[in-house]
């Protein structure tokens, strides 16, 4: 589909698939917020898969960001929504460019954000793109999706995977209408950290989303994605909180506050049911994309595996105290004890408690603790994704981000979405609030930034971060630190204590229990 080009006006206008925008000069960039991808998923739409937006009249406003999709408050409430509309027109995005010049055909960069798959707002303060696209040169488009029991409960009736479809709408909506702001439709990435990484490693193994990207890159990637019938059971348990049934019939016209309160009463009693829901349950987040066989088919590790992403230039890492974080937020850094460390070592670690800690012999059962956590969790998800693309035929680089927050004297180490503040350069938003304490970012902090935003960007036009591909001789990686360096990966030990794992769909143990 041809789009025309910008419409002559003082503020920056372009021509969509379904009608015209204006947006708003800001910096020495164009910026369009709250452009509708799809519907609103509400009424007969609600738990459906997204439908096409309906065109309209005139020239939209693009100023505001629109409204978020239901959700819980975040990380402390860090990474909440800000002061935005009201409404149900949830499915939005927003696009920072140059200049809205058909002709420039820049590269374009597409942002999923993360959240646990029950929060988030493309609109947050943490996610302002204008640095990465003007450091860049390039577009960059920042999306919802939907989240929580809206976007990922097992629900009888409806899609699985509602809030991974979503995306696929808004990377179909970039395929049709990003060339008229200046983009190239040919050289899109998809980035994303946490959930957002997950979502990125979803899309590499459905069929839906072949041909709407050609590189990806995946911040932190999650282990943990469900199997059918732990989907099934833990929607269950949520419509329960509501003495309802999980289906479209019982739940189309519950408010959608009452299903995140539903989700917000379960998520408590999660740590005490796995019997029932094994590892999913000290994670107290009861979604995850769910390997439903059909919109997706398969956990990403398999597919990637068997060559379905062989195509597409992969860009992978993990930081590497990632799980200090959810440590602090819940007042227990530096206080794990023995029977906290046992019980996380008997539940996760591969080959049982023994093997941990007789590959870890000096560490205190704090450290042991948050080794294994960030390995389980994040780390060796993220390392193996790399493996599997290898072993698939693809190419992918890895990172690991060493580089401490400053907070607390350093005690956070590397944490989680350190990567989030460093890449966009938000040090005044969401979890960078808690992790640079609300200070200036020091000169060493600022250079690094900067080296981020330009490895990233350089991956987007050429995929090639400036760094060594890794293979399974070498094992080079980047480790992002105050000074870069390339080695061979630093968390050998528990590569090795890995290798070999598969990371399956999480399942249903025991119904009963």
């Amino acid at each position: 589909m041809t789009i025309p080009g910008p419409v002559e006006s003082a503020e920056p206008v372009v021509r969509t698939a379904c009608g015209a925008v204006r947006g708003r000069s800001e910096g020495g960039s164009a910026v369009f917020r709250g452009i509708p991808f799809a519907q609103p998923p509400v009424g007969a739409a609600r738990f459906a898969a997204p439908r096409r937006a309906r065109p309209w009249d005139g020239i939209r406003d693009a100023y505001a960001f629109g409204p978020p999709p239901p959700q819980d408050a975040g990380a402390a409430g860090a990474a909440g929504p800000p002061d935005v509309p009201d409404g149900d027109d949830w499915l939005t995005l927003n696009v920072w460019t140059p200049a809205p010049d058909p002709a420039a055909r820049r590269p374009v960069m597409v942002w999923i954000h993360g959240g646990s798959y029950k929060f988030g707002h493309s609109g947050s303060p943490a996610y302002d793109a204008h640095r990465i696209a003007a450091d860049g040169d390039l577009v960059v488009v920042t999306l919802n999706y939907r989240v929580g029991m809206e976007g990922f409960a097992h629900i009888e009736g409806a899609p699985a995977n509602r809030g991974l479809l979503d995306q696929v709408a808004a990377l179909v909506w970039v395929q049709e209408n990003i060339a008229a702001f200046g983009g190239d439709p040919d050289r899109v990435t998809v980035f994303g950290e946490s959930a957002g990484a997950g979502s990125v490693a979803a899309l590499l193994a459905m069929d839906r989303a072949q041909g709407l990207f050609r590189r990806a890159v995946a911040q932190s990637v999650p282990g943990t994605f469900f199997s059918a019938g732990l989907a099934r059971d833990l929607g269950a348990a949520l419509a329960a909180e509501l003495g309802l049934d999980p289906t479209v019939t019982d739940l189309s016209d519950v408010a959608p506050d009452q299903l995140v309160k539903a989700g917000q009463a379960l998520a408590p009693k999660m740590p005490g049911n796995v019997a029932r829901w094994g590892r999913a349950a000290p994670t107290v987040t009861p979604y995850a994309p769910v390997v439903d066989g059909e919109i997706l088919p398969v956990t990403p590790w398999r597919a990637l595996a068997s060559g379905a992403a062989r195509d597409i230039d992969l860009l992978v890492g993990h930081n590497r105290d990632e799980t200090r974080l959810f440590s602090a937020l819940a007042g227990r850094l530096g206080e794990i004890d023995e029977e906290r460390a046992g019980a996380a070592l008997r539940l996760y670690a591969p080959g049982g408690e023994a093997a941990y800690r007789a590959a870890f012999p000096q560490e205190s059962a704090d450290d042991l603790y948050e080794r294994l956590q960030t390995d389980w969790l994040f780390a060796m998800p993220s390392l193996h994704l790399a493996e599997a693309h290898l072993a698939g035929g693809g190419r992918a680089h890895v990172y690991e981000l060493t580089w401490p927050a400053p907070a607390r004297g350093g005690a956070l180490g590397a944490c989680h979405a350190l990567d989030i503040p460093l890449l966009f350069g938000t040090f005044r938003a969401g979890l960078a609030l808690l992790q640079f304490e609300g200070a200036e970012p020091s000169p060493e902090a600022l250079a690094l930034s900067s080296r981020f935003r330009s490895s990233w960007t350089a991956f987007a036009r050429t995929g090639d971060p400036g760094w060594p591909a890794y293979d399974t001789d070498r094992r080079l990686v980047q480790i992002l630190d105050a000074e870069p360096t390339v080695a061979p990966y630093p968390r050998e030990t528990s590569r090795r204590l890995w290798e070999g794992y598969e990371f399956a769909p999480l399942p249903l143990l025991d119904p009963e229990a």
